[in-house]
């Protein structure tokens, strides 16, 4: 199995805002945080990344929605 890049989550998946929730197909050799959301211009971060994950929790423990 060949080695995979530091980060690399594979194909598949989204890309989303963590901002506004817009969400949008991730594509394969670009990573997320390349992109930026179109509707409120804030760089996108892998579903399922350590950053999805980690804002995540802070917005629990915020009690947020």
């Amino acid at each position: 199995m060949p080695a995979t890049k530091r980060g690399a989550m594979g194909s598949g998946g989204s890309c989303i805002c963590l901002k506004c929730g817009h969400s949008e197909p991730h594509r394969a050799g670009k990573p997320c945080r390349d992109r930026k959301c179109p509707k409120c211009g804030v760089v996108l971060v892998r579903e399922n990344s350590e950053h999805h994950k980690a804002f995540l929790e802070k917005k629990k423990k915020k009690g947020g929605d």
